[in-house]
């Protein structure tokens, strides 16, 4: 029988067991802190989970008055007050009793497919044998260690926070992402340093919640990575709700001072709040694990370099998720998890496409994409026609008092087909798959557009802009 070993439980890792166990091979999965990893314990689950309440926080004090809605308030009337308040204890017991739920259940899905699950950190031991083998060392909490003997080895470690020497996190004042789900009370006053999807999702989430929110970003934008329009619009509602986003502003330190954490900009500016989340990127987890020994060639990053089947430069050792530097998103992944299974036991397989991966940013609203992108059509890489409609003339967000955002799509000239697009919506998330579904199969705009909608829907935007870009296509024929 096949022998597999899986390093790293997170979605590449459990989702490689799952495939490997169903092909019939002998599946190992080692892991030192749950399965799910990261993605579920500390970083996907948690901060989604915390989004929602942040949504409903959001949705209520934006929209009750324009929708009729009247709440009894005896404050003042010269007084401003929030509708509503949260217990912040709560929801982050709450954050965690998913993230554990969730952990737990992947580990019985995975089990009862038919592998083992080890609890403990795993390291490649030297180079590929004469017989083809790898051989993998476990050492548990206890520091016992166990060798394993594999014929394919996936590494699926995930990745930690980055930190700035300056501003190494306490746990009370000073934060990453992974310790904010420990605080009983809500930040008076949060500084978030960093401005790309992590620290965009979790301004505005505290935003919402009732935290007065300072976004230090050391770039131009919020979102410098996101659709140009997209980040304009997000940017635009975050100042509209009160948000002090402080552009090209870098950090350079954080420190405690008092029952505070003053934090220090590179042009001298100091600022103070009560709390401070770094979120200035992530570093992976490739230390210490034998891969130049192993022959795994490793980026100046600590990323493994993979191919497009999730090889790495090391005979029979494959890599999957954020080690691999590669779209950081638990989809990918768990396509890569699968892609690498799928590609060692002999199975069909497709290699990874980037370009139908979609992806969504968890902000209010919601930033969804998929597909090429604007950058991509300014920069020459595509030719290709784009039409953006606003959601302020769809009939459903009037309804239901939505003001922001839009539906855009990217079409080739010619023949119309689909290469891109963006939604930025409340439920974004959702409202991005039927163009996903579009990429993927190069549908034309004129078979979006002919496709029935329900009336009213937010997804009718969708059809309305394919019918644009359609009628564009005619006009330029004739």
């Amino acid at each position: 029988m096949t022998r597999i070993v899986i390093i790293g439980g997170g979605p590449g890792g459990y989702e490689a067991a799952l495939v490997g166990a169903q092909l019939g091979a002998e599946v190992t999965v080692v892991d030192c802190d749950g399965l799910g990893g990261a993605s579920v314990l500390t970083d996907c689950v948690p901060s989604k989970t915390l989004i929602a309440t942040a949504e409903v926080m959001t949705t209520f004090d934006s929209s009750y008055e324009e929708l009729g809605i009247i709440v009894a308030d005896d404050t003042p009337s010269e007084q401003a007050a929030r509708v509503v308040g949260v217990d912040l204890g709560k929801v982050n017991r709450r954050v965690k009793r998913l993230a554990l739920a969730q952990s737990h259940d992947i580990t019985a899905s995975v089990t009862r497919a038919g592998a083992r699950v080890m609890r403990g950190r795993g390291r490649l031991a030297g180079r590929q044998a004469m017989d083809g083998s790898r051989q993998v060392v476990v050492t548990t909490a206890d520091g016992t260690e166990e060798s394993l003997t594999a014929d394919a080895v996936l590494i699926a470690t995930g990745a930690h926070p980055r930190e700035i020497p300056d501003a190494l996190p306490d746990g009370e004042r000073i934060l990453n992402w992974t310790q904010v789900y420990d605080l009983d009370e809500l930040p008076e006053e949060l500084i978030v340093v960093g401005s790309g999807v992590t620290g965009a999702e979790f301004a505005g989430a505290y935003q919402a919640l009732g935290s007065r929110v300072t976004l230090v970003s050391s770039r131009d934008r919020v979102l410098p990575g996101e659709d140009p329009d997209a980040a304009a619009v997000l940017e635009d509602v975050f100042r509209r709700r009160g948000m002090n986003v402080m552009s090209r502003s870098r950090a350079e330190s954080a420190k405690r001072v008092g029952d505070r954490v003053e934090v220090t900009l590179s042009d001298g500016r100091v600022i103070s709040g009560t709390h401070c989340l770094m979120a200035v990127g992530a570093i992976p987890n490739t230390a210490g694990m034998g891969l130049e020994e192993a022959g795994v060639l490793v980026k100046d990053s600590g990323h493994i370099k993979t191919d497009r089947v999730s090889r790495t430069s090391a005979p029979g050792v494959y890599a999957a998720g954020d080690v691999t530097g590669i779209f950081a998103l638990a989809s990918v992944a768990a396509m890569q998890g699968r892609i690498a299974m799928y590609h060692f036991l002999g199975d069909a397989v497709a290699p990874l496409d980037l370009k139908t991966v979609s992806s969504n940013v968890f902000t209010d609203p919601e930033i969804a994409t998929v597909g090429y992108s604007q950058a991509d059509i300014d920069g020459g890489k595509i030719d290709a026609r784009v039409v953006k409609l606003p959601l302020l003339r769809n009939p459903r967000a009037k309804m239901q008092g939505i003001r922001d955002g839009f539906v855009k799509l990217y079409a080739r000239p010619g023949t119309g087909i689909v290469v891109g697009g963006v939604v930025v919506a409340p439920r974004a998330s959702e409202l991005i798959h039927p163009i996903a579904l579009a990429v993927d199969n190069n549908l034309t705009v004129e078979q979006i557009a002919n496709a029935f909608t329900v009336y009213p829907s937010l997804s009718g935007s969708i059809a309305e802009v394919a019918r644009q870009l359609h009628t564009r296509k005619t006009a330029d024929e004739n």
